[in-house]
């Protein structure tokens, strides 16, 4: 049986991970959560040959090839102890997009159930991103690299039927009770079918 996958998107600083996380304590034996960064930041802190390869990436604030974070999330994903799989930070860019649209057509372990998309102005994301002691440099990269393939990726994942979109200004409680609520339904989706 394919692992129900929910990506959850948006730009540095809009909160995903954090309410990725609130989201899967919520659902603890329902939902598990993995966040991109962290994955790719285990790699690097055990040492393996795709750590070393994603520090060299990392360090620089640059994304780690796509080949390389699509195997390490592919192996997360099929590894999860529960059925549902929230991930959040992913697809980061047009090329992660198409390499994950290809791997989901060709093979049957992973079944892409919603994607939500965090949106948030550009002054508060900055303020939410310093706030957790990362530089202003950094932010810039990151909010370049997601302005220049959100348009691309919320139209692919708008035509598949796939894309649900969440004002994240709210208080964090508001946020995750939307995320929360739309999950619940298409949970209620599979149940159905």
């Amino acid at each position: 049986m394919p692992k129900k996958l929910i990506l959850l998107i948006g730009s540095p600083g809009c909160g995903k991970t954090t309410d990725a996380r609130l989201i899967s304590e919520k659902h603890k034996n329902e939902i598990t959560n993995y966040s991109t960064g962290s994955l790719i930041k285990e790699e690097i802190e055990r040492g393996t040959a795709i750590g070393r390869i994603s520090k060299s990436f990392f360090d620089k604030g640059d994304l780690v090839p796509t080949q390389i974070v699509l195997d390490i999330i592919v192996n997360a994903i099929a590894n999860a102890p529960t059925e549902i799989v929230l991930l959040s930070g992913f697809p980061g860019k047009q090329k992660q997009l198409a390499y994950f649209g290809d791997y989901l057509f060709t093979h049957d372990k992973i079944e892409l159930i919603s994607v939500i998309e965090l949106q948030v102005n550009e002054d508060l994301a900055r303020e939410r991103f310093l706030s957790t002691g990362r530089s202003e440099e950094i932010f810039t990269h990151e909010m370049d690299a997601y302005k220049e393939s959100i348009d691309e990726i919320e139209q692919y994942y708008n035509k598949e039927h796939l894309l649900k979109i969440i004002n994240a200004e709210d208080d964090i409680e508001v946020v995750v009770n939307n995320i929360d609520a739309h999950l619940l339904t298409q949970i209620e989706e599979l149940k159905n079918r």
